[in-house]
C-alpha cells in the first residue's frame, strides 16, 4: 500500500471514529425518547464498532456463511489449501466456527474477541497476510445455539461470503433472514454459487441468471456473484483474488463498520425526526404567563395596592382633623399578608410603606378552580405547540417536561408574589412636605382658636382682650383659625389628585413587578424544561446527522 493510500485509509478511520462517537452521543440523548429496542440496537452497534477499531487494522475478517450442504466447509479447505474442516459425510453440519489465519502468527486477541476457539495458522500467503477466514456454523441448523452463533459472528466480521448451492440458492431463510435485511452492506458481501461442477453449462447459466435477478430484486445489485467448485477448484482462484484485493486495500473493516453506522443512524433518525423550532412560541408563553398571573392573584394584588395606597396617601396628606379616619379602615394589603412585617412596620406618618419582604401570602387559597383550569389549558396548548412535528417519544418528553413541576406551581407563584418588590415607597417624597404643611396649618388653626378663646374668656371676666394686629383688615386670630382651616382643606383636596395619580402609578409598578415575578416562575418551572428538551432533541439531531455518511 503506497503512502497516499495509507493516508486516505487513516483519514477514513478517523472519520469513522468521529461517526461512531456522534452516533453514541445521539443514542444517549435519545434514551427514553426513542423506542428502547432501537436505542439498544444503536448502542450495540457503537460498542462493537469501538471494540473492532481497538484492534489493529492489519487484519481483515472474512466469514464463509451458508446453509447445510452448501459445501461451505469444502470451500474453506480449498481456500486454505489444507483439510482444516471436516466436510461431507464425516461432518454434515458445522457446529462451531473455526479460523484460518494468514501471516507470521495468529491474531489471538482478535480471535478471543470473536470467541473463535479453533484457529489454525496457514502461514504467509502471497497478498493474504492479515486475512482471518472463518468457517461459520450452518445458518439453517436445527440447533438454536448454532443459529445464534451465526447471527453473532455475522454482526462482527468485516466481510461476508455467502455460499449457496444449486438446489437451495433461493432459500427463503437465507434471503429473508440475511441477504435482504443486509442490503445496505452490499459493498462487504460476496455471493458464491458453489458446487458448480454438478451443473451443465446451460444449467449453470440458468442458475446464475436466476440468482442474479433475485439478488438484484433485493437491493443487492452491487454484490458480486461468483461460481466455484471446491471439488474441481473452479472459481477458487477468482475468489482468492477478490480476497487478496480486499486484504491489500485494508478497507473491509472500515467499510463494514461504516455500513453498520449508516444503518444504525438511519434507524435512529426515524425516531428523532426532523428539525423543529428550538424555542417555544412567544404567544403561547404570553398566554401561559397571563393564566399564571390570574392564578397568582396579580389583578387582585393590583387592586389592593390601588386601594391601600389611596388610603395611605389620603391619611398622610389630608386635613389632620379628619384624615385619621382613614386609619380605621382595614388595609387590603395587610389582609393579603403583603404588608411589611409587624416588627418592621412604622407609623405611616413616620415612614411610607416599603417593599414586600414576607414569604407567604393569603392568595394561595384565594384563587379558584377556574384559574387553575386556565393554567392547565395554557400548559397543554404550550406543550402541544412546542412538540408539534416531533416523533411521539420526543413529544411525550416535551409534555412531561412542561408538567414536571406543575404540582409546585401554586407554592412557587405564592412565594414569587410574596417576594416581589412592589416598590410601594416609591414616589411619595412629597407626602412629607404636604404633611408638614398640614401640621403647620393645623398649628395656625389651634393658635387662632386658642387666641380667640382667650379673648372671649378675658372679655367675659371684664379684663378686655389681647391686642391683636389686623391682617388684610381682619384680626390675626381669625386669619389664623379661618385661613388655616380653609388652606388645610384646600391643600388636602388638591393632594388627593396627586395621591390618586400616585396610587395608579403604584398599581402599575406593582402589577409589572408581579408579572415579572410570575414570568420568572414560568420560565424556571415550565419554559426552561421545555426548551431544554427541545435543545436535547436538536443536539440528538445534529449528532445523528454527523454520524451519517458524507455525500
Amino acid at each position: 500500500m503506497n503512502l497516499g493510500s495509507e493516508r486516505r485509509r487513516r483519514a477514513a478511520l478517523t472519520r469513522l471514529s468521529e461517526r461512531i462517537g456522534a452516533l453514541s452521543e445521539a443514542a444517549a440523548l435519545s434514551e427514553g425518547r426513542v423506542e428502547d429496542d432501537v436505542v439498544d440496537y444503536v448502542k450495540g452497534i457503537t460498542e462493537r464498532a469501538d471494540q473492532r477499531l481497538a484492534f489493529s487494522g492489519d487484519n481483515t475478517i472474512v466469514a464463509l456463511a451458508g446453509a447445510t450442504g452448501s459445501g461451505k466447509s469444502s470451500l474453506f479447505n480449498a481456500l486454505a489449501g489444507a483439510q482444516l474442516a471436516r466436510s461431507g459425510v464425516q461432518r454434515p453440519t458445522t457446529r462451531r466456527a473455526m479460523a484460518a489465519c494468514w501471516g507470521p502468527s495468529n491474531p489471538d486477541r482478535l480471535l478471543d474477541w470473536l470467541r473463535v476457539p479453533v484457529r489454525t495458522n496457514v502461514g504467509p500467503g502471497k497478498g493474504l497476510d492479515g486475512l482471518v477466514l472463518l468457517d461459520l456454523p450452518d445458518h439453517d441448523s436445527t440447533e438454536r445455539e448454532n443459529r445464534l452463533e451465526v447471527d453473532r459472528l455475522v454482526a462482527l466480521v468485516d466481510m461476508l461470503v455467502w455460499v449457496v448451492d444449486p438446489q437451495k440458492y433461493a432459500d427463503a431463510a437465507l434471503h429473508e433472514g440475511y441477504l435482504r435485511p443486509m442490503a445496505d452492506h452490499a459493498d462487504v458481501m460476496v455471493v458464491v454459487l458453489n458446487q458448480a461442477d454438478r451443473l451443465t453449462g446451460p444449467q449453470l447459466d440458468q442458475a446464475t441468471g436466476d440468482l442474479r435477478r433475485l439478488l438484484d430484486s433485493e437491493g443487492l445489485r452491487e454484490v458480486p456473484l461468483l461460481c466455484t467448485s471446491a471439488l474441481t477448484g473452479a472459481g477458487v482462484d477468482e475468489l482468492l483474488d477478490r480476497l487478496t484485493g480486499t486484504v491489500r486495500t485494508k478497507r473491509a473493516a472500515s467499510a463494514r463498520l461504516g455500513d453498520d453506522i449508516t444503518s444504525a443512524a438511519a434507524a435512529l433518525s426515524e425516531g428523532i425526526g426532523g428539525d423543529v423550532p428550538a424555542n417555544v412560541n412567544s404567544d403561547r408563553v404570553k398566554q401561559l404567563d397571563a393564566a399564571l398571573a390570574r392564578a397568582a392573584g396579580v389583578e387582585r394584588v393590583g387592586e389592593a395596592v390601588l386601594t391601600s395606597m389611596s388610603r395611605r396617601g389620603r391619611a398622610a396628606t389630608g386635613w389632620p382633623f379628619v384624615s385619621w379616619v382613614q386609619r380605621l379602615r382595614p388595609d387590603p394589603l395587610r389582609r393579603l399578608h403583603l404588608d411589611l412585617p409587624a416588627g418592621r412596620r412604622k407609623d405611616l406618618d413616620e415612614e411610607p410603606p416599603g417593599p414586600t419582604v414576607i414569604e407567604r401570602t393569603s392568595l394561595q387559597t384565594a384563587t379558584g378552580g377556574v384559574e387553575q383550569a386556565r393554567v392547565g389549558t395554557a400548559l397543554r396548548a404550550l406543550s402541544d405547540d412546542s412538540s408539534r412535528g416531533l416523533p411521539q417519544g420526543w413529544a411525550d418528553a416535551v409534555r412531561a417536561a412542561s408538567k414536571a413541576r406543575s404540582d409546585q406551581l401554586p407554592a412557587e407563584l405564592d412565594r414569587a408574589v410574596a417576594g416581589a418588590d412592589l416598590e410601594l415607597g416609591k414616589g411619595q417624597w412629597w407626602w412629607r412636605i404636604v404633611r408638614l404643611l398640614q401640621w403647620l396649618l393645623m398649628a395656625a388653626v389651634i393658635v387662632g382658636l386658642g387666641w380667640l378663646g382667650i379673648d372671649l374668656l378675658l372679655e367675659h371676666l371684664g379684663m378686655g382682650t389681647i391686642p391683636a394686629p389686623g391682617w388684610w383688615g381682619i384680626p390675626a386670630p381669625v386669619v389664623l383659625a379661618g385661613g388655616g382651616s380653609i388652606a388645610g382643606i384646600v391643600l388636602g383636596v388638591l393632594a388627593r389628585f396627586g395621591v390618586a395619580a400616585g396610587a395608579r402609578a403604584a398599581q402599575r409598578r406593582a402589577v409589572d413587578a408581579l408579572v415579572d415575578a410570575v414570568s420568572e416562575v414560568s420560565d424556571r418551572a415550565v419554559i426552561d424544561p421545555i426548551e431544554a428538551e427541545l435543545e436535547r432533541h436538536r443536539d440528538a439531531l445534529v449528532a445523528v446527522r454527523r454520524a451519517a455518511p458524507k455525500n
